[in-house]
């Protein structure tokens, strides 16, 4: 056997038989190891005429041997990596000294020799090329049980203005509770920012005492891999993934060729995926370690190489190529038996999967095609597949062929229909809105949804509301522009957005879901970092960012309009939101700083193809334009689901109005890429703040069924609504019904013989908020509006009240309890909220109850 002699190696070996090294360097520091048992000692000597300082030595154990147990020094070990940092009485070594009686030991689990030792970049022994010079900036990273630091070293002689470390967390290991700085974590990529008195870093300084430290949730947990500034955080130079190894080619066909290949060992950085050569064109893309090479042609020898990349898009050095010829088709020409037996044999919300028995062929299969009605969905070598990217609460057909080596296809197989489970896949969805606004004269923050109780009862809450930039046509955010308080000005929302209270307003310790206040230097605060706190402590909840509604709906027609403006907003969408990339706003947002809130996307535009806010936009096709938009979310999405493996919901506020429905909604093409249609279950009748809209004739804004006694020639109720979605076949489970936690009323209202029910008014009542006179919040309803009798219309099942004067319509436990009945009988999937500062929990605990 051929034994590879390292520097180190040598080094040791001569020093044990008493021979002389190999001329070296006299002006950098050398490390002689010697073992004694299990212990480690590196006797490190500086033979030149200059004191040296800051050292490290950085060598590689044998897999599966660990280091600890350091003296003299600290120790961090990464997989085979293994980092030795000097105490700081040896960190500076005189020249012509070494480091005895103090030489750093280590203790190792198995009595091995360290191979690649490195001190300070170069060459334990001396030899070999002289030491990079130090990278601009490191982060020493250290780990005592659950307790981490990270200690920035600025090795500049100029001052360093700004860092950041982002840094991988081994699978299921999350990071919190910053010290010295803000975390954001997204999947396993953790993105460490300083607080403002340790972002400047002086020249041939650290950050101590002030470096920062968070916890990790697994004792022990060390970084995978770890930037700094983009530079790796040991300060070592880019290293390239390694070369995948073992390339070759299992199965081939007439016109395909499948490779499989050994995993290449990562570099700096984690492998993202592999890229896959015929020749030198690239033919595939892949994450894991085999692709199917299609489109080639028969009988021919074709060459194959594959490289990995990393999460930077660094490529590695290609494998070893494999030749591989291309069946003849001529060599055989019997199709193989179709296969048998095709089943489901698990579905989630968006997947199913299949399996069958194998098919029989004289010259044997090569593999199976597995069919979604008449599209393929995906090419298998065995009798199993899983079918990804569908819908929930969605009915599909299922075949699968066999195709053999030289492309003669089968019959299909017998077809199996499944339906993927719901989005909720027990019980039944509770959706909560909480607007952006609330925080002011409402005074209702998220720390309420979690006093009140309602966070543990709801399944998502969607946050109101999203704008759209009216010059990029962009999801717009990083603005702080009130609109006019005239609710008609066409221009209200134009450029509207409320950056503060998204992300940049402090909060104190009483109004902080975990009690701990904002030092307004974090990058993220507000309702976001209030919301991924909300999160962590419930982790059941789904949080999705609301696009549009009544004010910010102007420009969804010109987004939908075309295919190109269609990619360009759903992408900046998923940008800002999904990947939380915020711009930057009185010192909150940048890059990944929202990474992980939300959940999905709710759109609420109001309306596609009819009247919403004066000034919006409408358009002749927006109806179509509208599911194009729809499946264009969808599809991002599910693009973003492979290279995160979390699944992103998609929703909607979606109308109650027939007329509405006809004007923008291709119900049943829309439901193939919706997730929840949250149908508008208020709003039916009321007076405008303005006095616009009903304002002389009181009427029911939420009825469960149409009313007898309803004078209008129009008459809507929830199962009206709800009728015209069934009819269109959208699936009951992806339905919920609008619930609202406020009031409308009228003034100037007469008995009639019937407590104001449908009679004339003079306008809308004065509001809980003078700007928004006919309207109240249930809570402030109740106290508020004095002599106001609870009445109940059974046949209509509708809440009212009367004052003599004032009428109100709302929600109340009683209806909800009828809801919810109905909700269940019918089938659907549960409810959705206008909007959660109207309650003290009271009709949440009601909806909890009719749910359960």
């Amino acid at each position: 056997m051929r034994r590879l002699i390292t520097p180190l190696f040598l080094a040791v070996t001569l020093l044990i038989l008493g021979l002389a090294p190999p001329a070296m360097a006299a002006d950098r520091l050398t490390a002689v190891f010697s073992l004694s048992g299990t212990t480690g000692k590196f006797l490190v000597s500086n033979p030149g005429t200059t004191a040296i300082s800051g050292w490290s030595i950085v060598f590689d154990l044998p897999a599966g041997v660990t280091a600890g147990g350091a003296q003299n020094a600290t120790i961090t070990q990464n997989g085979t990596r293994v980092k030795l940092t000097p105490a700081f009485y040896i960190a500076t070594l005189q020249a012509g000294r070494t480091t005895e009686p103090y030489s750093p030991t280590v203790n190792l689990s198995s009595a091995v020799q360290p191979t690649n030792c490195t001190i300070n970049g170069a060459n334990c022994d001396g030899t070999g090329e002289p030491p990079p010079p130090p990278a601009p900036v490191e982060a020493e990273y250290t780990v005592s049980g659950t307790s981490a630091t990270f200690v920035i070293k600025n090795n500049t002689t100029t001052a360093l203005n700004g860092w950041t470390v982002v840094f991988d967390l081994p699978a299921g290991v999350t990071a919190g509770n910053a010290q010295n700085g803000s975390l954001t974590q997204a999947g396993r990529t953790v993105t460490l920012s300083p607080a403002h008195y340790n972002t400047t870093v002086a020249a041939g300084r650290t950050t101590e005492p002030y470096s920062p430290s968070f916890t990790v949730s697994s004792a022990g947990a060390e970084p995978t891999s770890c930037r700094v500034n983009d530079v790796n955080c040991d300060g070592s130079p880019d290293a390239p993934p390694g070369v995948p190894g073992n390339l070759r080619s299992p199965v081939k066909t007439t016109k395909t060729v499948s490779l499989a290949w050994d995993a290449a060992a990562p570099g700096s950085l984690p492998i993202t995926g592999y890229e896959v050569y015929n020749g030198t064109a690239r033919a595939a893309e892949v994450t894991g370690t085999t692709a199917t090479v299609t489109g080639l042609t028969p009988n021919t020898t074709y060459s194959f190489t594959v490289k990995a990349k990393d999460r930077k898009g660094t490529l590695s050095a290609a494998s070893a190529p494999v030749s591989v010829k291309t069946n003849n088709p001529s060599d055989d020409t019997q199709p193989p038996a179709a296969p048998g037996n095709l089943r489901s044999t698990a579905k989630t919300s968006s997947t199913v999967t299949l399996a069958w028995n194998p098919a029989t062929d004289n010259t044997g299969v090569a593999n199976y095609d597995v069919y979604q009605g008449a599209t393929g969905a995906a090419t298998v070598t065995g009798t199993t597949a899983t079918v990804t990217g569908l819908s929930p609460s969605t009915e599909y057909a299922f075949t699968v062929k066999a195709r053999d080596g030289y492309d003669n296809l089968s019959p299909a197989s017998s077809e199996v229909r499944v339906t993927t489970a719901d989005i909720v896949e027990t019980g039944y969805a509770r959706v909560g809105y909480f607007v952006q606004w609330g925080i002011y004269g409402r005074q209702f923050f998220v720390k309420n949804l979690d006093t009140s109780g309602a966070a543990a009862k709801l399944t998502h809450i969607n946050y109101a509301f999203g704008n759209i930039d009216p010059v990029n046509l962009t999801c717009l955010q990083g603005v702080t522009k009130g609109t006019t308080p005239n609710p008609q000005d066409p221009n209200q929302g134009d450029g509207a957005g409320d950056a503060e209270a998204d992300y940049g307003r402090p909060f104190s310790a009483a109004q902080s879901v975990d009690g701990v206040a904002d030092t307004g230097w974090e990058k993220l605060r507000g309702n976001f970092n209030q919301l991924r706190k909300l999160k962590a402590k419930h982790p059941q909840l789904k949080v999705l960012i609301s696009l549009g509604g009544w004010t910010y709906s102007k420009y969804f027609s010109d987004v939908a309009a075309t295919d190109a403006a269609r990619k360009k907003f759903v992408a900046s969408c998923i940008d800002t939101y999904i990947k939380g990339n915020l711009p930057v706003s009185g010192g909150a947002g940048g890059p990944g700083t929202a990474a992980g809130i939300f959940d999905g996307i709710d759109l609420d535009w109001e309306w596609p193809g009819a009247e919403g806010h004066a000034g919006n936009h409408i358009g002749p096709n927006d109806k179509v334009n509208n599911t194009l938009l729809i499946a264009e979310f969808r599809r991002q999405l599910d693009a973003l689901t492979t290279e995160t493996g979390r699944r992103y919901q998609l929703t909607a506020f979606t109308p109650a109005d027939p007329a509405k429905i006809e004007a923008g909604w291709q119900l049943a093409e829309v439901a193939k890429h919706m997730d929840i249609f949250n149908v508008q279950g208020y709003d039916f009748h009321g007076a405008g703040s303005d006095n616009s809209w009903e304002p002389n004739r009181t009427g029911h804004q939420g009825n469960l069924y149409a009313d007898a006694d309803d004078p209008y020639t129009f008459h809507f109720s929830v199962e009206n609504a709800i009728n015209v979605y069934l009819q269109a076949g959208v699936n009951p489970r992806k339905l919920t019904i609008g619930l609202a936690y406020y009031g409308r009323g009228w003034q100037g209202v007469a008995d009639g013989g019937r407590s104001g029910e449908w009679q004339p008014a003079t306008g809308a009542a004065p509001g809980q908020f003078a700007e928004e006179a006919g309207t109240r919040g249930y809570s402030n309803l109740l106290a508020s509006v004095p002599g106001c009798t609870v009445k109940h219309d059974e046949q209509a099942v509708a809440t009212f009240c009367y004052t003599g004067a004032q009428w109100w319509t709302f929600d109340d436990a009683w209806s909800i309890g009828k809801k919810t009945a109905w909700i269940k009988q019918k089938g659907l999937l549960g409810a959705m909220i206008w909007e959660m500062s109207g309650d003290t929990g009271t009709l949440t605990n009601a909806l909890d109850a009719g749910l359960r």
